[in-house]
């Protein structure tokens, strides 16, 4: 049983998703270590997978270096809306047909069967093709309660059918998936992994991307992967990844980093609150009225620390990052405030754009 410091932890947690001084080189370093970068589409600031990628690379980070690894070099592939690294292709491929749908889904998918064989005989005779090429011949449509799905069928049984290994993503055009049969996306298989063993090769990398987390946690997934740990004034019981336990001696320090909503830092929020004290709620779904800290507040970390929200958005010509507040939510000294101040203004150049309503 490891015992750690709360401090031990909380710089553990930090420098496994990269957010330490040591920064990454590029976006696959990025993605090897995170396993998943999280695509949405909310653009505030920027898209998540481009400002998750600019957390950590910083300055040299561009935003085409993404699409190039995904659709140029292969070295990462999108899959469930995440960008994930190749590395993992053999664990998710054995997993992928037995994954756990509901029985709604289930009954979905039953009744479309000939649907879902239509979709994948046109890829297999066209090749890649968005879902606007697909035609709609589904039996039973889901409704639209949720306000994610439109009433063409396709957009959906695509993604089902993405989740359970049919078909594979081969890139966008624009913001707009192009699907096609997994294995002219992912390549062929040279042997099939046992799905047992798979579990446990993707649970082992969780913890990597984490470096701790509670033992057992829907949130984190990691199960019993890694080695058994002991924070100090926590009842949780953890799981710490061996090899951040192991460096956790050669500390390159702390710096200030502004997260994405959706960063994956920011994801297991059970443990935000436990390790670093901080309850961290997205206001995107809340009346205007009830918010407190802005539509799409970003965290802002300095070395181990959540210190502040920053409310901030691109202008609607997006010639300026406008600033409405910086909220700080514990007490900082000059130096620190400085360091949150200038990765905002690093921000504003790495966007090409000034920052504007910051004190």
């Amino acid at each position: 049983m490891h015992r750690l410091t709360r401090d031990e932890a909380r710089r553990i947690a930090v420098r496994a998703q990269l957010l330490d001084a040591d920064r990454p080189g590029d976006v696959v370093e990025v993605a090897e270590q995170i396993a998943a970068i999280k695509i949405d589409p909310t653009a505030v600031i920027a898209p998540s997978e481009q400002s998750i990628c600019w957390s950590r690379i910083g300055w040299a980070y561009e935003p085409g270096q993404l699409s190039k690894a995904v659709e140029g070099d292969r070295l990462l592939f999108e899959y469930d809306g995440h960008f994930r690294p190749a590395s993992l292709l053999p664990a998710l491929r054995a997993v992928m047909p037995g994954r756990r749908l509901g029985g709604s889904t289930r009954q979905y998918l039953e009744a479309n069967a000939a649907f879902r064989a239509e979709i994948l005989r046109r890829l297999e005779r066209e090749g890649p093709l968005p879902a606007s090429e697909i035609p709609d011949t589904s039996v039973v449509q889901v409704k639209n309660e949720s306000g994610w799905y439109g009433a063409n069928q396709v957009p959906r049984m695509l993604e089902l059918m993405s989740y359970l290994g049919d078909v594979a993503i081969s890139g966008r055009i624009g913001r707009q998936r192009v699907w096609d049969l997994p294995d002219r996306v992912y390549g062929a298989r040279d042997a099939e992994m046992d799905p047992a063993d798979a579990e446990d090769v993707l649970a082992a990398r969780r913890l990597q991307a984490l470096g701790i987390a509670r033992e057992k946690s829907s949130w984190s997934g990691v199960g019993t992967a890694g080695e058994p740990a002991e924070v100090e004034g926590s009842a949780w019981r953890w799981r710490v990844d061996p090899e951040a336990l192991a460096a956790r001696g050669d500390d390159p320090g702390g710096r200030a980093a502004i997260l994405n909503p959706y960063d994956r830092m920011l994801f297991d929020r059970p443990r935000l609150t436990e390790l670093f004290e901080f309850t961290y709620v997205l206001e995107q779904f809340k009346p205007k009225h009830q918010r407190v800290y802005g539509y799409f507040a970003h965290p802002i970390l300095v070395g181990d620390r959540f210190v502040g929200l920053l409310d901030a958005a691109l202008d609607k010509k997006k010639e300026n990052l406008v600033v409405s507040a910086v909220h700080e939510l514990v007490p900082l000294d000059d130096d620190e405030r400085e360091m949150a101040h200038a990765e905002v203004r690093d921000l504003g150049e790495w966007l090409g754009v000034p920052v504007r309503g910051l004190d």
